[in-house]
């Protein structure tokens, strides 16, 4: 459905970090967009193959209007995760490096009995979940 997703930033060098240890916890590396300085001021991570007609992708840039980047009221980006442990790595990392928590790790049946999440906020305020589903026990 979607091929990317972009954020507003307000301090590249503060958020990236962040970003790098998040979405790492989740297997996700940094897109690759060569030497092209159309990218200055952007940063992303996930797939950027073909220049773009390959991408599943989370982007970063201040606001192209110049003005200060804000936060949607009720939005928010959930990302897959394949256990467990890496909803818990990742809300480990978002805590170590500039994010705050908006829901520790732990299942919620409220949506589904194999709902497990973690939801924090990123250094601009941003709300991310990392969501796990297929199992109701640790694995």
């Amino acid at each position: 459905m979607f091929t990317y997703v972009c954020l507003g930033c307000d301090d590249l060098r503060r958020s990236v970090p962040f970003y790098d240890a998040v979405l790492g916890a989740l297997g996700l590396s940094r897109c690759d967009t060569g030497d092209d300085s159309d990218w200055d001021g952007w940063v992303g991570w996930g797939t950027y193959e073909e220049d773009g007609l390959q991408e599943v992708a989370l982007w970063l840039c201040q606001p192209f209007d110049g003005q200060p980047a804000t936060v949607g009221n009720g939005s928010m980006v959930a990302l897959k995760a394949t256990s467990w442990a890496q909803v818990e790595r990742f809300h480990q990392a978002a805590l170590a490096h500039g994010g705050s928590c908006a829901g520790p790790p732990g299942l919620r049946p409220q949506y589904n009995p194999d709902f497990y999440a973690a939801y924090v906020r990123d250094p601009d305020g941003h709300k991310l979940a990392a969501v796990c589903r297929g199992f109701t026990a640790a694995q």
